[in-house]
Formats: C-alpha cells, sequence, structure tokens
C-alpha cells in the first residue's frame, strides 16, 4: 500500500516514518507537515492510505479528510481520544492516540491493508435480498447466505459496508443506510454514523464505547440516547462519565 503522513508534529512524524518501515506491506512516499502540501502532492500522486493528525494549523485533519478522494483511506492520528467518533463520521479506517505504540499502530494498518485488498477485489459484491433471518451477498456471480444472528456488526466504509462475523467478514457495494433500512431495528442499532450492531453480540458498554468480543465500537454523541434506550429498556439511562 502506498501511504504518506500529514503530521505538523516533527517528532510523532518521525515516530510513524518509522514504525511504517518495519511493515513491508506499506511503501511510504512522503511525509508532510501540513494539509495543504499534502493537498497538492494528492493532485498527481495516487495513495491508498493516509496517516493524518487532526490538529494542525491552517487546514485541519477534519477539514482536510473531507477533501480526500474515496478510494484513499485514512488512519487519523490525535493527542486527544474525543475525536474518536469523528473519525467514524468520516469513513477512517482507524485513530490512534498519541504516544502511538507499536502494536496499536500494526493493528490499524492490518486493518487497512485487509480494508484495501477487500475493496480492490470485491467490487462486484452486493446484497440481494433480506429476509427474516437471514440475507444473500452476491459474490463472484454466486449469492452466499448470511444469518442476521451471526454478525457482531456492520460497517460503512466508503461507499462499501463491511460485515463483521465470528470468523468471517464480507464487503459488498452499498450504503449503511440503506442496509440499516432493511435490517430489524429490535435487533440491529446504529450506533454511529458508519456503524451498525447486534444487541445480541454485545458483551459490554460504557458510555462512550460498545465492546463485542476483540471488538471495540464508539457511540456517536447523537445516538447515545437511542443507544441506550434501545438496550436499557424504558426511558433514557445514563452511564458515568
Amino acid at each position: 500500500m502506498k501511504c504518506i503522513i500529514v503530521e505538523d508534529e516533527p517528532i510523532a512524524r518521525r515516530g510513524i516514518t518509522k514504525m511504517a518501515a518495519t511493515i513491508s506491506q506499506l511503501e511510504l512516499l512522503d511525509g508532510f507537515n501540513n494539509a495543504e502540501s499534502a493537498a497538492v502532492y494528492l493532485q498527481n500522486t495516487e495513495v491508498d492510505l493516509i496517516f493524518l493528525d487532526i490538529n494542525m494549523p491552517g487546514i485541519n485533519g477534519i477539514e482536510f479528510a473531507r477533501t480526500i478522494p474515496k478510494t484513499t483511506l485514512i488512519i487519523f492520528t490525535t493527542a486527544y481520544s474525543q475525536y474518536a467518533v469523528d473519525s467514524y463520521e468520516l469513513d477512517a479506517v482507524d485513530y490512534l492516540v498519541k504516544p502511538i505504540d507499536s502494536a496499536r499502530f500494526r493493528k490499524a494498518v492490518d486493518k487497512a491493508i485487509a480494508y484495501h485488498a477487500l475493496l480492490l477485489d470485491e467490487e462486484n459484491k452486493s446484497v440481494d435480498k433480506v429476509a427474516d433471518d437471514y440475507i444473500f451477498v452476491k459474490s463472484d456471480r454466486r449469492f452466499y447466505k448470511v444469518n442476521l444472528a451471526d454478525i457482531f456488526f456492520i460497517e460503512g466504509l466508503k461507499d462499501y459496508i463491511i460485515i463483521q462475523m465470528e470468523n468471517d467478514r464480507i464487503i459488498t457495494r452499498m450504503t449503511i443506510k440503506n442496509i440499516y433500512e432493511w435490517l430489524p431495528k429490535e435487533v440491529f442499532i446504529r450506533v454511529n454514523r458508519s456503524f451498525i450492531v447486534n444487541k445480541d453480540k454485545i458483551d459490554s458498554f460504557d458510555n462512550n464505547d460498545i465492546y463485542i468480543q476483540k471488538y471495540e465500537v464508539a457511540i456517536g454523541n447523537v445516538y447515545r440516547n437511542e443507544f441506550l434506550k434501545a438496550v436499557m429498556g424504558g426511558d433514557t439511562y445514563k452511564t458515568s462519565p
């Protein structure tokens, strides 16, 4: 994967450069200390992945992300964990909180590599039909049955959705809004702009995040009350900060 770093802090930029060099699947093309220079670079160069700082002078990372081509994946880097929900709102693959741990960096990159491969290989997939307890997902001229009860969550990424199960992940060209309209609302809950979770698969949650086995999904501010009502029942329930 061809990648660039957009980070105004020299120490952080060097750190990301060093960690990226340890991953053979990454080809680091360049690094920039501001979004303006990176934008000029992207006009003439195809990039698969951007490590993007959020807090930068001039155009910040959030603003810049809105201008990035849909074919380019983003991993946000930030000193503030509260930006996690913002990253989902912009279809980012992941976000890393500084100082960045090397194992956490590798996990985010592995996720980006997997998504990139799926986007390259699975462009002809589509969801064909939804029944009461399953959906059919088209792949390579065949339809594969996916039981709704097996779905952990559905993630929106660019113009695709990713259906995550325990031992499998399927990608299809569809918007998260459209798939949500098809799903039974008593089981599937929209928890931020990019994620729908299966209520029956939730292991635990707090005021900010949902935990399903090894996965962690942020709860968006505008979705929090409806989520809490759906899982707790009755009136809005508030957890401690």
